[in-house]
């Protein structure tokens, strides 16, 4: 592992956890060049199937651009990494369960809206108006109107 100051590669582990329930490893590192500390993390490659894009491209799965996505949607919202980190792993869970090598677009971002509406109701309206590219506010309305219907109205 490459020191991230330093460039060395040179290092040793000073100590090591398991989090998210196993299934990512968490690593203190110390560079025995310049000795300072970071940390890295281990987890198992998650790139078994690709996206099929509304417009028909196919592209390998990417659980970075996934989680960049639902950190816009949660941006200024009251909800820790770890439950995004959770909700990411949950998702990524069911993708697997499902077999298949391709999955559509369509059915991740089905998968989030489902999982961000337990965990905030104004980050799954922030995702919703993007995934379902609402055209006016009639739209955001008819969306908020249906939460609240629902009793989904779970804002921290």
């Amino acid at each position: 592992m490459r020191c991230p100051f330093c460039r060395e590669n040179k290092d040793k582990v000073i100590d090591s956890r398991e989090i998210n329930e196993g299934k990512v490893i968490r690593r203190r590192r110390e560079c025995l060049n310049c000795g300072k500390r970071f940390t890295t993390y281990e987890r198992v490659e998650e790139n078994p199937f690709r996206v099929v894009k509304r417009d028909g491209r196919i592209e390998s799965f990417s659980r970075k651009k996934l989680l960049n996505g639902i950190l816009k949607a949660c941006e200024k919202r009251p909800v820790k990494i770890e439950d995004i980190e959770n909700l990411i792993d949950d998702i990524i869970i069911q993708l697997y369960q499902k077999g298949e090598r391709e999955i559509p677009a369509t059915k991740i971002g089905e998968l989030v809206m489902e999982q961000l509406k337990k965990l905030d109701s104004v980050a799954y309206v922030r995702f919703a108006s993007v995934y379902r590219d609402f055209k006016d506010v009639e739209e955001f309305l008819k969306e908020i109107q249906t939460l609240m219907k629902k009793g989904e109205n779970r804002d921290r």
